[in-house]
């Protein structure tokens, strides 16, 4: 596979990083354009990967194409590649908003998937959800999931999910960092060093997330597994559940879902 990338911000190079260390694509197979001198000369120290500054010329050489430009420059790089966009061209995109149909409008039957990646693709652990555009195929379908499974897992869900996605996947890390950070900032102020205070949340909160991952517990099963009757961790869960956590959660990703929707429009 021949893959380009337009944009080499974070996201790119986290999927350019976990691409290379799977060898699912070798580096003089990957092809990044991006605006600045000084991305590109990292992008191809760290990664050993071609470099260009037009982006006409990586869709010359690229099969694959990922489009990972802000959604507020997105419509400007979609009308600048229009005319080197050829039938043997599947583009990606990663951009939060745009949907599949404003994508077609203005690049007419090319094949287009969508895609919301996370964060945690910067160390192999992402989430990424996908869904076909109209003149995608069943092999453009294998392509993305080997591509998309390189970096964590994947899920395919109809696009009129990607709204909830992107509020619960895409924005979630920051609303989990919140929360982590506030449990730091807890410990600390029962005494514990801020370092100490880290570590004990920051593995706490991994170790937790693995256990899900790996289908010890279900969440309600974890807590009875925790709690002992008169216990410290009920004396807690009595505070949680008497708090407005559930309903500050619930208007968190409702806001966030809402703004994504704002952004398709």
């Amino acid at each position: 596979m021949k893959v380009g990338f337009i944009g080499g911000g974070k996201m790119a190079e986290a999927i350019i990083s976990d691409m290379v260390r799977s060898r699912i694509v070798n580096p003089h197979d990957i092809f990044v354009c991006d605006l600045s001198d000084e991305r590109r000369r990292i992008l191809k120290r760290r990664h050993g990967v071609n470099v260009f500054a037009d982006n006409g010329m990586l869709l010359g050489v690229s099969d694959i194409v990922f489009l990972a430009v802000k959604p507020q420059n997105q419509d400007e790089v979609l009308k600048e590649i229009t005319e080197f966009v050829t039938r043997k061209h599947l583009i990606i995109s990663i951009a939060a908003g745009r949907k599949l149909e404003h994508i077609e409008s203005i690049l007419s039957d090319t094949r287009v998937v969508r895609v919301m990646p996370n964060l945690a693709a910067m160390i192999s652990e992402g989430m990424s959800v996908f869904c076909m555009g109209n003149h995608a195929t069943v092999d453009d379908r294998k392509k993305v999931i080997t591509l998309l499974s390189c970096f964590g897992q994947v899920l395919e869900l109809p696009e009129n999910k990607f709204d909830a996605v992107t509020a619960l996947s895409g924005s979630g890390p920051a609303f989990f960092a919140h929360f982590l950070a506030l449990m730091i900032d807890a410990g600390e102020n029962l005494g514990l060093e801020r370092k100490d205070a880290s570590l004990l949340a920051e593995q706490t909160m991994l170790g937790t997330a693995m256990l899900f991952a790996k289908g010890e517990f279900g969440a309600e099963d974890l807590i009875q597994a925790v709690s002992s009757a008169k216990g410290t961790t009920v004396a807690g869960m009595e505070v949680l559940k008497k708090s407005k956590l559930e309903k500050s959660i619930n208007e968190t990703l409702t806001a966030a879902a809402k703004r994504s929707a704002e952004l398709s429009k």
